[in-house]
């Protein structure tokens, strides 16, 4: 299993930087910060998305679960709320499912060449939004 773990973790590393992000819900731009856990078992999402106490402010804490084989996450907002997410990326594809790969709300992106842009949209029933993240 920890092949399986090994290799999920290594296709987050796309993502480890400092990204900003438009078209989100609140929109203003807004910036996240991935970077590696000290010893390389977890990535660490810093969020900052919008301003005036009006957007999403957390950290969020993304590792492999051997139970599902997925990447799993949990997301600590400032308002007391915590969330579960899961990820994958695959190609130059991103999925973020709210919950497990059976939910219907999710983001599906898709990065340039290069991995500096991810332009996609979350969904879920009744609406969503576009979104762009691009590599700073």
């Amino acid at each position: 299993m920890s092949a399986d773990r090994d290799q999920a973790l290594r296709s987050l590393a796309v993502l480890v930087g400092t990204w900003r992000v438009s078209g989100w819900d609140g929109g203003e731009p807004g910036r996240v910060t991935y970077r590696w856990m000290e010893g390389g078992r977890f990535l660490i999402q810093e969020v900052d998305l919008g301003d005036d106490g009006d957007g999403t402010k957390g950290v969020e804490y993304i590792g492999f679960d051997t139970d599902t084989g997925t990447l799993r996450s949990h997301f600590f907002g400032q308002s007391g709320e915590i969330l579960e997410y899961t990820y994958e990326v695959a190609g130059n594809r991103l999925t973020i499912w709210f919950g497990d790969r059976s939910s219907p709300a999710r983001f599906e992106g898709t990065f340039n060449d290069d991995f500096t842009v991810n332009t996609g949209r979350w969904v879920w029933p009744g609406g969503g939004y576009a979104s762009t993240m691009v590599k700073v």
